[in-house]
């Protein structure tokens, strides 16, 4: 399983809010880019980098603090919040992203959304179904729908998307442990099974899903071997680094040992 720290974006500074809840910013780091580099030097890989102004704005705001991290880290970024438009996706890359999040605008937008897929492919392009109470929000989690979660989620897949980057809202930034009991029922219904006729013309069956990536509510180290044991691909951790609940050091062992 992945580990992926998470940076939040708010005027140029790394924060952290509860429940998405603009009113509880908490600013960590005035440099992101220093707190990027201390991510990397103990081992890690990714980085799930939110643009929280560009999500309130519905454009791309913060590109710059993409690129700069981008260019002076070898991290692996996936960048998200406020892409709703062909040229946000455009700069995203440009300026350094391995991946983007789209969330509200695969609701809103569908055929937009479909257009990234179909653009730049299915690897390059997350789906971003954060939920409350299993119905996906928008708008930087300030707007609910109707929409399930989980029939969102196969609809997408319908149209070859393969990472989900999942959300509990309700414990983001909480503390209080993640939704697994969401994250098993998401992969459980979206699992798919393939038969295919080896070379020998012996059947073999392949498990197909979705690379479903847990974010929202990681307080203890021991959750990760849990999550990983349901299945999930990646984790995204936020608030418990930022805390000294999980200190870098045994992300560090975490990877070695795993190879993540």
């Amino acid at each position: 399983m992945r580990i992926i720290p998470a940076i939040d974006i708010i005027d140029g500074k790394c924060v952290r809010l509860s429940k998405g809840d603009y009113n509880t910013k908490k600013i960590y780091n005035e440099n992101p880019l220093e707190v990027a580099l201390q991510f990397e030097a103990h081992g890690i890989q990714c980085l799930h980098l939110v643009d929280l102004d560009g999500a309130k704005s519905n454009h791309i705001v913060n590109h710059k603090v993409l690129e700069q991290i981008a260019s002076k880290t070898q991290l692996k970024i996936d960048f998200g919040g406020g892409l709703k438009h062909h040229e946000d996706v455009r700069i995203a890359f440009e300026s350094g992203a391995q991946q983007i999040t789209g969330g509200s605008i695969a609701l809103k937008a569908r055929e937009t959304f479909v257009g990234w897929i179909q653009k730049y492919g299915p690897r390059k392009i997350i789906l971003g179904a954060d939920a409350i109470d299993e119905r996906i929000a928008i708008s930087g989690w300030q707007e609910e729908s109707n929409t399930s979660v989980v029939p969102f989620i196969k609809e997408y897949q319908r149209h070859g998307i393969k990472y989900v980057i999942c959300t509990d809202i309700s414990k983001d930034g909480m503390l209080q442990g993640p939704a697994f009991e969401l994250y098993q029922k998401i992969l459980a219904k979206t699992k798919k099974w393939e038969t295919r006729i080896t070379g020998s013309g012996v059947e073999d069956e392949e498990v197909l899903g979705i690379h479903l990536i847990a974010s929202g509510g990681i307080s203890h180290f021991d959750e990760l071997a849990k999550l990983a044991d349901i299945g999930c691909e990646g984790t995204i951790i936020g608030k418990a680094i930022y805390e000294n609940r999980i200190s870098l050091k045994q992300l560090e062992r975490y990877i070695l040992a795993n190879g993540t």
